[in-house]
């Protein structure tokens, strides 16, 4: 069963603005999260002391909630809560991931789901970012776009047709029509490629470094950067690339650049490979990855680079639990 959270306030104790926002906030529940009132189990209400003239289980049950359960209780009172607030909990069988709303001045309750959040992760391959976006996009609420499989779908294009990452003349005239589509499935992306799922597909380490090479001609990242920057301007999310910060999302509020050791993110991508089935010496993996490093920070489009107001994060000597504990924090301190 998932619990969806929300709460609002009211300017002042009356029975007709009660049944508004309440009102108001079930209806932008249900609409932000596809609800259907047959999949509502029970609606939870709980308000201030400051709040007597309604019931706020009675204006949902007058709002048309007349299938779900209904029930409603005082809270106690706590020097410095929020006055004049209700809140609510509702309860779904509905397995999709909760959308939590939160209206007028109770958004100031969680500004970490009111306020628009984006964040920018860069650095280079093998630091992790892609497993530290999605672990911070879960502690978060927020959603993950793995920007590097785009590019990566845009390898696996020209494989399938033929064509050479390095002959721009001809990337340029297959980008025109390329179909890539971004779905998330319970939370996870997945990429679609002319309609066909690649997600697997596209972490095949010949397209790793086939996609570090397409990304660098104009017409790719044009497209792709569009695609990515008109994402973040609709919802909080966290990119990870290689120019985020710099490129992609220059006025993101939040801007971090993870990286490690060549030899650490070597040992740490052969582990990574061989769960998966991917047997490479480590030699070649370090010698892939030291490649790759200067061919992103010395491409003439958009190259590796920290952002001047990016924080650093060195994860050499540190887990995956550390680097988005610190991160996490960091964010926090800005809210």
């Amino acid at each position: 069963m998932k619990a969806i959270r929300g709460a609002t306030t009211v300017d002042f104790d009356s029975g007709e603005q009660i049944r508004e926002r309440v009102k108001e906030l079930l209806l932008e529940i249900t609409k932000q999260n596809a609800l259907k009132q047959d999949e509502i189990v029970c609606i939870i209400f709980s308000n201030t002391t400051d709040l007597h003239s309604f019931y706020p289980a009675k204006a949902a049950r007058e709002a048309g909630f007349v299938v779900p359960a209904l029930f409603s209780a005082l809270e106690p009172e706590i020097n410095g809560a929020l006055e004049k607030c209700i809140r609510v909990m509702v309860l779904t069988d509905k397995e999709e991931k909760p959308v939590h709303v939160y209206l007028h001045g109770a958004k100031n309750l969680r500004k970490d789901i009111t306020q628009k959040i984006n964040i920018a992760l860069d650095g280079p391959a093998g630091s992790g970012k892609s497993t530290v976006s999605k672990l911070i996009a879960e502690k978060l609420d927020i959603l993950c776009l793995d920007t590097g499989a785009m590019y990566r779908a845009c390898a696996l294009k020209c494989i399938n047709e033929g064509v050479t990452c390095t002959d721009e003349k001809a990337v340029d005239r297959l980008i025109k029509d390329i179909n890539i589509e971004v779905r998330y499935k319970n939370g996870v992306q997945r990429t679609y490629l002319d309609g066909a799922d690649v997600s697997e597909k596209i972490r095949e380490p010949q397209i790793s470094m086939l996609a570090s090479t397409v990304s660098a001609i104009a017409s790719v990242r044009k497209k792709m950067v569009e695609l990515q920057r008109k994402i973040a301007e609709n919802t909080s999310c966290i990119l990870d690339g290689r120019d985020i910060g710099t490129n992609v999302l220059p006025d993101a509020k939040f801007k971090f650049y993870l990286s490690a050791k060549p030899e650490i993110r070597a040992k740490r991508r052969q582990s990574e490979n061989e769960i998966k089935g991917i047997f490479q010496p480590y030699e070649e993996i370090l010698a892939d990855i030291i490649k790759r490093d200067e061919q992103d920070k010395n491409r003439k489009i958009a190259p590796l680079k920290q952002a001047k107001d990016a924080y650093f994060v060195d994860s050499s000597e540190m887990n995956i639990e550390e680097v988005v504990d610190y991160i996490i924090n960091k964010i926090q301190e800005k809210i």
